[in-house]
């Protein structure tokens, strides 16, 4: 599976790279980005499987990223994880159609989410 990672933080990078690498069945392969900008471009080329996606980022946000690459693929599988757990940015990633919203604090979650959301038979 492809996940891509969009954090401005390299050090949040490498610790949802730790978490999602690896699973009993085998070895995800880990896009990173730095921005909105950069997810953008790299999506199309990469055509992951799932994207966790931060919202403050620099120069784009993680929103507005997301609503680009949900333009042209409708189907993309974008969570948002975030230290801003609230009802307003909640509210917000209805609207955009992520299939999740994950706050930075229950991160030990990420898998399960993840794992509910793919199609049966699927694997994170």
């Amino acid at each position: 599976m492809k996940i891509m990672i969009v954090d401005d933080h390299a050090d949040m990078r490498r610790l949802l790279r730790r978490i999602v690498s690896g699973t009993p069945e085998g070895t995800n392969e880990i896009i990173e980005c730095f921005d909105g900008d950069e997810a953008v471009e790299q999506f199309s080329f990469h055509n992951p499987d799932v994207v966790l996606m931060d919202i403050q980022l620099k120069t784009m946000n993680g929103f507005d990223a997301a609503e680009k690459i949900l333009h042209d693929e409708p189907n993309a599988k974008i969570f948002f994880v975030t230290s801003y757990d609230t009802p307003e940015f909640r509210a917000r990633a209805a609207v955009v159609k992520a299939k999740g919203f994950i706050s930075k604090k229950n991160l030990s979650e990420l898998n399960h989410i993840i794992q509910t959301t793919l199609p049966k038979g699927g694997t994170l």
